[in-house]
C-alpha cells in the first residue's frame, strides 16, 4: 500500500486472475488531519454496497466495488467508487489476495439474490464470504465486516428448502469468520427495506424481528469502519430509537 499522503495506485475496471487489480494511478484525496481508508466491498453493485460506497467517497475514503458484471461498472464510477471485476465463484483465495493488496478493510455484502438456487446460496453466501476472509488474511488485512441476516442460526439442518439453505449458508459463513484471528464484525440485519434512513436502530445479540432500511445498514457498516467499533462483535440490527453511534458504543463486545 502507498504510504499516507503519497499517490495511490489506480484500480483498473477489468481484472483477471492473471494480473493484480491494484496497479496504476488514482486521483488523490486530501488526507490532511484524517486517515483515509481503502475499503473493498464484495457485492459492490448491491443496494447496501452502493450506499456505503457513496458514504465512503463523501467522507474522502476510497471505495472499491467488487462486481461480477462489467455493465455495472459505470454505476460505481458515477458515485466515485472504483469498480473491479472479480467473480467470487470462480476465483481462488491466493488470486483474490493479490487483488486485495493495499486494501485496509473488506466488506462482504454479496449474495446470490432472490430467485437463486439453493446451490448458489452455498457458493455465494457461504463460500464467497469464507473466500473473502481467507484472502483478506493472506493479504494481511485485519478488518472485515460481514453483512449476514437476522436469526440465521435458527435454520432447519434437515431441510433442503431454499430459504433454509440460505439461513444455513449465512450461519456457517458467520461461524467460519468468527474463527479467524482478525478484527471482524458481523451485522445481522432484519428484513431489508428501501426506506429513507432514520439513523436510529436497535442492536443486540438477539432482537425482535423487524425491518431496517438498507441505508441504515450501510450507515452501520460505515460507522464500525470509521470509528473502529464492534470489533470481534456479532449483532442483530433492526430499526429502533437509538442513534447508530450510541447503539454501537453500548454493545458488549
Amino acid at each position: 500500500m502507498a504510504p499516507r499522503g503519497e499517490p495511490h495506485p489506480v484500480y483498473p475496471v477489468l481484472v483477471s486472475d492473471d494480473e493484480p487489480a491494484l496497479t496504476g494511478k488514482l486521483t488523490q484525496h486530501s488526507t490532511e488531519g484524517t486517515e483515509s481508508m481503502r475499503v473493498a466491498i464484495a457485492g459492490g453493485h448491491g443496494k447496501i454496497a452502493r450506499i456505503l460506497e457513496q458514504l465512503l467517497v463523501d467522507a474522502d475514503h476510497e471505495a472499491i466495488g467488487m462486481i461480477r458484471n462489467p455493465e455495472h461498472a459505470s454505476d460505481l464510477l458515477a458515485i466515485g467508487a472504483i469498480p473491479v471485476i472479480i467473480d467470487l465463484e470462480s476465483t481462488e483465495p491466493h488470486s483474490l489476495a493479490r487483488n486485495l493488496e493495499g486494501v485496509d478493510a473488506v466488506v462482504f455484502a454479496a449474495g446470490a439474490g432472490p430467485g437463486s438456487s439453493a446451490a448458489r446460496k452455498l457458493t455465494v453466501d457461504r463460500d464467497g464470504a469464507i473466500l473473502l476472509v481467507d484472502a483478506a488474511v493472506e493479504a494481511g488485512i485485519r478488518r472485515i465486516v460481514v453483512v449476514s441476516a437476522i436469526s440465521v442460526d435458527d435454520f432447519d439442518p434437515d431441510s433442503d428448502e431454499v430459504f433454509q439453505v440460505y439461513l444455513r449458508a449465512k450461519s456457517e459463513a458467520d461461524a467460519a469468520v468468527r474463527t479467524r484471528d482478525i478484527d471482524w464484525t458481523i451485522i445481522r440485519p432484519g428484513s431489508l427495506t428501501d426506506d429513507q434512513p432514520t439513523g436510529a436502530v436497535t442492536l443486540g445479540d438477539r432482537v425482535e424481528r423487524g425491518p431496517i432500511s438498507r441505508a441504515d445498514v450501510a450507515a452501520l457498516i460505515f460507522s464500525v469502519l470509521v470509528d473502529g467499533t464492534a470489533i470481534r462483535s456479532q449483532f442483530e440490527a433492526v430499526a429502533g430509537d437509538e442513534r447508530i453511534r450510541d447503539a454501537l458504543n453500548a454493545l458488549n463486545y
